[in-house]
């Protein structure tokens, strides 16, 4: 695909804002004829700029959910350690997101829980599981969320 000229990178922001927008409206605010648009929407999709929509969710809304970003250093790491933790981190429901860092640990994980207890229980699972190869988990209640992501900054 050729590099992103100034109209794709308009229309990637808008629908990192507004992903419900109709294609008639996002039309409008780029200048652009509505099937000139939405063949621009398509090669996107294509080359996979853009991967997916998604409604944001006000997580208060949604009972007291307890958010905790967590720090996991391995014991070893081997492809092997690494592809058994990530697996096990992509099929668990309350890892709302996960990150491989560099520093002094490993991962990084934002997780979603009903509680200490269950935040507790999940995280001691995984260091009972030797597979895993956990050495420490680190954790950090977020306390409040001062910036939630919207979207990535484009050139």
């Amino acid at each position: 695909m050729k590099p992103l000229d100034r109209i794709d990178r308009q229309i990637i922001e808008i629908l990192q804002r507004d992903g419900r927008i109709t294609n008639q409206a996002l039309s409008e605010r780029v200048a652009l004829s509505p099937r000139a648009c939405l063949d621009r929407v398509r090669r996107l999709e294509k080359a996979g700029f853009v991967i997916g929509y998604m409604a944001l969710v006000d997580p208060r809304q949604l009972g007291n959910l307890l958010t905790i970003v967590v720090e996991v250093s391995l014991r070893d790491h081997s492809q092997a350690t690494h592809a058994r933790f990530e697996q096990r981190m992509r099929g668990c429901d309350e890892v709302i997101e996960c990150f491989m860092v560099s520093g002094s640990c490993d991962y990084v994980l934002r997780l979603a829980c009903r509680s200490l207890d269950h935040y507790r229980e999940l995280t001691g699972a995984w260091v009972d599981d030797a597979a895993l190869g956990i050495d420490r988990i680190a954790s950090k209640p977020e306390l409040q969320t001062v910036k939630p992501f919207r979207g990535y900054p484009l050139p």
